[in-house]
């Protein structure tokens, strides 16, 4: 019934987990589709200086021909200039400057000086004076308006009694105290200098710019422009087939784009534009999973890693649509679309962040402009960026794969507008910039891993270099505690590395999991050969059976070591398996010999297991077993090497340690030929030729 029990509970987590996933990947279905532009698709792709290849196009229906940007742009240029800056006149200032220029020649007369017959003159010619001005004008130029010169033309408002004036015909205060100046200059019976000190401070602005007024106006001209020039009626041919799309027929296009969406929005039927933007996102998620089925079904089956992928790709889409619906197309590619998958390529493997890539460019190719232009630039850029980090060994490569990415941009760049625009002159390096921007925003990769890596609880080829660095505070432990059995862990790793390089696999896992598959034996250094130096040998003094349960005891130990240090589950996985469920056979073989008439269980001079289920812990298994058993090789040679690896391998293989590890037959004889080669090399023979 336990047994029933337990097939159960693993019946109900499998359909369980499928259904999770199932809601997975419907989530992220709605979220891009959610987030995608929800208009209809215009149907057609071109560009200003191509050949139009398709059929003849003939517009269906009526529809105005729009402005360019640059028409549109110079009417409203015209229309602004064609608007006067207005100024409205305060008659209140002239009455109070007049007033007040009196009272100070009261004031300060006594003072002055001057003969008092004069008085009379003084103030009729100073209030002359100051009538004319500020009959004529006092303003303060507007430096918005002084473009080519100070002349210009201006409104003034009267009581909204309109004027048109021009600023030479008016005073600035500079102006008006040199025309005092001038005039007084004349009187030579008058003390000028007097005179003009007191007309100085009566010369005030009487004429005020309306910024409010003004600006109202000509925002009144921009919006009554048209932003059209003509019509295109139905039946008309927009394009005949053959055609080159010169600067008119493109406007004309842009302007059937313009029309077919507008004309979607508004008679369209909303639900089935949302249909179809699911019918193709679904396909593409749909795909992606039939691709984890197939070929990682490792991942497939562990929905923890298919949320991260499917978070991943929805993201990356929600930015794009997003950028999409700002309508500036040349945003479009500031967004760091090789971002996606590197972070694949790192977390995954290539195949994966290929398939991926590929997948969200398509999705997105449908709905930006010119898709075919936008698909090229990014899937070429993308498999660059995965083929350029194919192997991270290093965490410059980043930054190599970023320079590479710029050049493959760049290059693109080029081909594209050497297309389209048939010269090198005319080229506006500033559209490159995007790409630039682009390429230093997927730097921003190396940060999200590491998110990614400790949200997920993924172990990435960027941590695997870290582990695998000697300095590591777990290795110099080793190294300090249990010298032999650092050196011998070194040997393996380098067993293990190249073996699994040449077959195929991780090499980089394979030596962090070499480096650390022996951490457990720091509990008791002393009772592992690779650690005696002095001859003592504390396994003397004790059981057989004790003995073994040493040995055996540094798996779980290593195990227990490793969990402390917050190693990654994937390395503590070769801790587990590098002895699989292999006898202690010294001591088992010892206790029988020596005890014949004795019971032995041989289940305590087992490993517990399990047995390696990765191709790169059989390699680890087998090069563990190769490098510590040709240390006891009293004359190693070439035939003595040869003999002990083919034994050890023979070994496993008959005692079935890797039948779970993906391991063919073809690639056991190339391990063994590597691992032969390299111990030769170690340990100094000389190859017969």
């Amino acid at each position: 019934m336990a047994k029933l029990s337990t097939s159960r509970q693993k019946a109900l987590l499998r359909k369980y987990s499928r259904n999770v996933k199932f809601l997975m990947m419907l989530l992220s279905i709605g979220l891009i589709v959610f987030f995608l532009p929800k208009q209809a698709k215009f149907g057609y792709e071109y560009e200003k200086g191509r050949i139009w290849n398709q059929k003849d196009l003939v517009s269906p229906y009526n529809f105005a021909i729009l402005k360019t940007a640059q028409e549109n742009k110079n009417d409203q240029k015209s229309a602004k200039e064609s608007i006067t800056p207005i100024y409205q006149l305060d008659a209140a200032v002239a009455n109070q400057q007049l007033e007040g220029f009196k009272s100070d020649i009261e004031i300060k007369w006594h003072n002055a000086g001057i003969n008092d017959k004069l008085k009379p003159k003084y103030i009729s010619t100073g209030t002359d004076l100051l009538k004319e001005i500020y009959d004529t004008g006092i303003l303060k130029l507007n430096p918005q308006y002084q473009v080519n010169s100070e002349n210009y033309p201006i409104t003034v408002l009267d009581k909204n009694v309109a004027t048109a004036k021009n600023t030479n015909e008016l005073f600035t205060k500079e102006k008006a105290l040199a025309y005092c100046d001038k005039i007084l200059g004349k009187h030579t019976d008058l003390d000028k200098a007097f005179l003009l000190d007191m007309l100085q401070n009566r010369l005030q602005t009487n004429l005020s710019y309306d910024n409010n007024l003004t600006s109202r106006l000509i925002n009144e001209a921009i919006e009554g422009l048209s932003i059209t020039r003509g019509m295109v009626q139905k039946g008309e041919v927009i394009v005949y087939k053959g055609s080159v799309i010169n600067d008119d027929v493109y406007q004309k296009l842009e302007s059937y784009k313009q029309a077919f969406e507008d004309n979607a929005r508004t008679n369209g039927n909303r639900k089935l534009v949302l249909l179809g933007q699911f019918f193709l996102v679904g396909i593409a998620i749909s795909l992606l999973m039939i691709f984890l089925h197939l070929f990682r079904k490792d991942i497939y089956a562990d929905n923890r890693l298919v949320s991260l992928i499917l978070l991943v790709m929805t993201a990356m889409l929600a930015t794009l649509s997003l950028a999409i619906k700002l309508q500036f197309p040349t945003n479009l590619y500031y967004i760091p679309y090789c971002i996606v998958p590197i972070i694949i390529r790192i977390l995954f493997d290539t195949r994966l962040a290929l398939n991926i890539h590929l997948l969200v460019v398509l999705i997105a190719g449908f709905f930006v402009p010119n898709s075919f232009e936008f698909t090229y630039y990014e899937i070429t850029a993308g498999m660059v960026s995965i083929y350029s980090i194919k192997n991270l060994i290093r965490r410059e490569q980043f930054l190599i794969s970023a320079v590479i990415i710029i050049f493959t941009y760049f290059v693109a760049f080029l081909g594209i507008t050497f297309i389209r625009e048939g010269t090198f002159l005319d080229i506006d390096w500033m559209d490159f910039l995007p790409f630039v921007v682009s390429v230093l925003l997927t730097l921003l990769a190396y940060p999200l891993i590491y998110i990614f890596e400790k949200i997920f609880a993924i172990t990435s080829d960027i941590t695997l270099i870290e582990l695998t660095n000697t300095n590591a505070p777990l290795l110099r432990e080793l190294a300090f505690n249990a010298p032999g059995t650092f050196q011998h862990s070194l040997q393996v790793a380098n067993l293990a590395e190249n073996a699994i390089y040449t077959i195929g696999g991780n090499a980089l896992l394979v030596r962090a999991g070499a480096l650390y598959h022996d951490i457990g034996k720091m509990e008791n250094p002393l009772f592992f050969i690779e650690n005696q130096s002095s001859g003592f040998n504390p396994h003397d003094k004790l059981p057989y059976e004790e003995s073994a349960q040493i040995i055996i005891r540094h798996v779980s130990k290593g195990i227990e070591m490793a969990r402390k240090a917050n190693l990654p589950e994937v390395i503590i996985d070769f801790i587990r398996t590098h002895h699989g469920n292999t006898r202690v056979d010294y001591f088992y073989q010892s206790s029988l010999k020596n005890f014949p008439e004795k019971f032995i269980n041989e289940n305590i001079f087992r490993y517990p297991g399990p047995i390696p289920f990765t191709k790169e812990a059989g390699v680890l298994m087998l090069a563990d077993s190769v490098e510590a058993a040709s240390r006891s090789l009293k004359e190693p040679d070439e035939e003595s090497i040869s003999i002990l690896v083919d034994r050890i391998v023979k070994y496993k293989l008959d005692q079935n340690q890797l039948k779970d590890s993906n391991i063919t037959l073809k690639d056991i004889e190339t391990i063994k030929t590597i691992f032969k080669r390299m111990l030769m090399s170690i340990y100094h023979v000389r190859i017969d030729y």
